[in-house]
């Protein structure tokens, strides 16, 4: 009966792999798993026949598997088990003796003896054998260090923020997300333990969007934190305690519409003109998720009145179309020069009557309009006049801002214009501005040079990272720099002055065949500092099993790719980074004494299928905002369905790693190292902790120290690693998702490092309200 059963389980396997590996080799596909389910198929006969020569075959079957999985991956453990576990299972099984019992012999005395186990015994060894040394490998780890030489010995950090604080989203006006505190070190971080914690009280609602997040970088100044919430709350907490000092609700409200129910940051000023102490002398600037900016006393929570109408600014002021949900602001703004600066999120691929993305000035005391640079009409910079409106639909900038007092210049990171997908009718000024990293005029708004890094960006390929400027040495000479990491994986390093590449920039072709209505660019940019993965071929493909593998690889085939910027189609394309970017908000730290960077590059392929205007269904009252999925772009002429790349059981069709934490030295432009970062931990039903490298949204941040501190990742720990070679020191469990940018300051003599806990919607990370500080017993 066993070996009956046993031969029924072959025999459907057999049937599986032999139709899914015809369908496969049709597509031009690997003829193994034709071939691998016809010797099933034959080894499922042969144990019906009771033959012994079922187990030569199976044998057969494990190292011809063995080997084909060898020459396509190597000793990648990762990519081995999938290839080899089912088979190698199926092998110890067939060795049982109740399986090889009636496949013997029987001697003329009546004694059956069993067929051998020989055969699969061997084969079965060497398996395990090459699975055991496999595992003692790491092919995706690309090991070494970043130069340790201070270059420059007091550097230009930007702004004038004392050493143990942080007053902006990436500390200074410069963005270089590093701190010249040292008190936590390689020696010592791995002594960290929790200061004190704090819960805010906004959580996630039943009602919420999908992506709801927690993305907030607290700012320190004197002896307060300050930060906001998803739902858009003001929050002051004491910096050494962790004891609130005062919370303002904005009533954002709740909009089924909004893409992103999020806050990144405030923004805090003060009045240099203002007497200490006086209402209003120091301010805290919320925006919000219903397009409002609202100015807050900092010592006392109260709105600050004299601010624009009664201390609210409203954003949607000379919106073509303002449909509520599809505009807001999920970033601080940046203040410099008497004005506050600010952009907005504009909801992607709802529709062609959008909001424009205009960059606007504000009197920062007053709420008055200075000046406003509309990406569709960058010429004109003087105030809107009343009854005018800005350009519909162009590029909006959803990320943080730079700035450079004495250049006078602020950096814009700009998006695309929407449809994403769609770039029929994108006028002259779009062409130019979208995708790009932009230097306006602090004084007036103009434009002082543009940066592309995509021509007729038809994949959502915003830049989305705040700039980092550091001045880098080179050739002996001081060069005021920018670093602008971008979802391509390309890390551009360009003059601040003038966008000229420092490290650099080469066209190369790019792939055609747009649908008929569009056209694609014949080469784009790629910057000799990159991080951007090589192609994905049907070998990449990866599964639990060989059978969602399988599918991955028809899944694979049956897209439209020919490598990175491989146009939107009807038949769906394979988008590569995908949208979620190699770097994303998170962007990369820098150390302008050593002048080099920490980042994360995270590896997750999209698909993307247009879909024509009479296939899309009308849309649900309960549908909730996503940009996975059906995005409707109403009065276009498509509709676009897309989504992370996964596979029948819900996990990438790519291989791991999918994240890792690199280094790169920005005066040369070579990378130094690669690790695989983060483990399945949070992933999977059981707490494993196999470090795959996984994938994450987040930034990190470096000390003086040598201490690079980074969450982000999809289990739930924040870790610090050693900027030097990348190695990891110390890890923390977190009690919810740690999708922020960690941020340390000091009180009296103490540092502290602190990070944000809530989770993240898009990546399905365990929601909270958690602020946690940790220092030093």
């Amino acid at each position: 009966m066993l070996l009956t059963l046993t031969a029924v389980l072959f025999a459907i396997i057999g049937v599986v792999l032999t139709g899914g590996g015809g369908w496969l080799l049709s597509l031009g596909g690997s003829p193994y798993y034709l071939i691998t389910g016809l010797a099933f198929l034959v080894t499922a006969y042969l144990l019906l026949r009771r033959s012994s020569a079922a187990l030569w075959l199976y044998a057969l079957v494990i190292l011809g598997s063995l080997g084909w999985a060898v020459w396509e991956v190597g000793f990648d453990w990762w990519q081995l088990g999938p290839r080899g576990g089912i088979i190698v299972l199926l092998g110890l099984w067939l060795m049982l003796p109740a399986i090889r019992r009636p496949l013997g012999i029987a001697s003329p005395t009546g004694i059956r003896y069993p067929a051998s186990a020989l055969p699969l015994a061997v084969a079965s060894i060497v398996a395990i054998a090459v699975a055991g040394y496999s595992m003692t490998q790491d092919p995706h780890d690309l090991a070494g260090e970043l130069p340790t030489n201070v270059v420059n010995a007091t550097p230009a950090l930007g702004g004038n923020v004392p050493a143990g604080e942080w007053h902006q989203y990436g500390r200074t006006p410069f963005g270089q997300r590093y701190s010249p505190l040292d008190q936590i070190n390689t020696d010592n971080v791995n002594t960290l333990k929790v200061a004190w914690q704090y819960q805010t009280g906004d959580v996630k609602l039943p009602d919420d969007v999908g992506e709801t997040t927690y993305q907030v970088t607290p700012l320190k100044i004197g002896d307060t934190l300050y930060m906001c919430t998803p739902h858009n709350w003001a929050i002051a907490i004491d910096a050494a305690t962790g004891k609130e000092k005062w919370k303002y609700d904005s009533n954002s409200g709740m909009n089924p519409d909004r893409q992103h129910q999020t806050c990144r940051g405030v923004t805090y000023y003060a009045d240099p003109a203002a007497t200490a102490g006086t209402t209003c002398a120091t301010r805290v600037y919320l925006p919000t998720s219903d397009a409002r900016l609202i100015a807050l006393d900092a010592e006392t929570g109260d709105v600050c009145t004299s601010f624009a109408q009664n201390g609210v600014l409203r954003l949607e002021q000379g919106m073509p179309y303002n449909p509520a949900g599809y505009y807001y602001s999920t970033s601080p703004p940046v203040i410099t020069d008497e004005k506050i600066i600010i952009g907005g999120a504009v909801n992607d691929n709802y529709s062609i009557h959008s909001q424009s993305g205009v960059i606007r000035a504000f009197d920062v005391k007053t709420g008055a309009l200075i000046w406003n640079w509309d990406s569709g009409n960058p010429d004109v910079t003087t105030p809107l006049p009343e009854g005018q409106v800005y350009t519909v639909n162009s590029p909006n900038s959803w990320s943080v801002f730079s700035y450079d007092d004495a250049l006078g210049l602020v950096y814009i990171p700009l998006g695309n214009r929407v449809p994403d997908q769609l770039g029929m009718g994108r006028s002259e000024h779009v062409e130019k501005y979208s995708s790009s990293i932009v230097a306006l005029d602090i004084r007036t708004g103009a434009v002082r040079w543009v940066r592309q890094t995509v021509h007729h960006d038809l994949w959502d390929m915003d830049v989305p990272a705040q700039p980092a400027l550091i001045d880098i040495t080179k050739d002996g000479a001081t060069i005021p720099a920018l670093v602008g990491p971008t979802k391509q994986g390309d890390i551009y390093v360009l003059d601040r002055r003038n966008g000229d590449p420092i490290i650099g920039i080469k066209e190369i072709p790019a792939p055609t065949g747009a649908i008929p209505e569009d056209f694609t660019a014949p080469t784009q940019p790629i910057s000799d500092l990159t991080f951007s993965p090589p192609p994905l071929t049907e070998k990449n493909m990866w599964g639990i099993s060989m059978f969602d593998q399988l599918k991955c690889r028809i899944d694979f085939l049956s897209l439209k790719y020919e490598g990175r910027y491989t146009p939107p189609s009807l038949q769906g394309t394979l988008v590569y980074p995908g949208n979620f970017g190699t770097f994303n908000w998170g962007s990369v730290a820098v150390d302008p004494e050593r002048q080099v960077m920490f980042g994360m590059p995270t590896y997750l392929a999209f698909t993307s299928r247009l879909v024509p205007r009479d296939q899309i269904p009308p849309k649900g009252e309960d549908e909730k905002a996503s940009e996975q999925g059906l995005n409707r772009n109403e009065g276009a002429p498509y509709g676009v369905f897309m989504g992370p790349f996964l596979g029948p059981l819900g996990i990438p069709c790519q291989a791991p790693p999918w994240g890792y934490v690199a280094g790169a030295d920005l005066a040369s432009g070579k990378i130094a190292y690669k690790h695989k970062n983060g483990t399945v931990y949070d992933m999977t039903p059981l707490p494993l902790p196999f470090k795959v490298g996984v994938p994450g949204i987040g930034g990190p941040i470096i000390t003086k120290g040598g201490v690079a501190f980074l969450g982000a990742a999809v289990d739930d720990y924040i870790r610090a690693y050693d900027v030097t070679t990348g190695r990891q020191l110390w890890e923390g469990r977190l009690p919810a998702g740690g999708q922020a940018t960690p941020m340390t300051y000091t009180v009296g003599e103490k540092q502290y490092v602190l990070i944000v806990a809530g989770g993240h919607g898009s990546v399905g990370t365990k929601p909270g309200d958690y602020v946690i500080a940790y220092t030093l017993p």
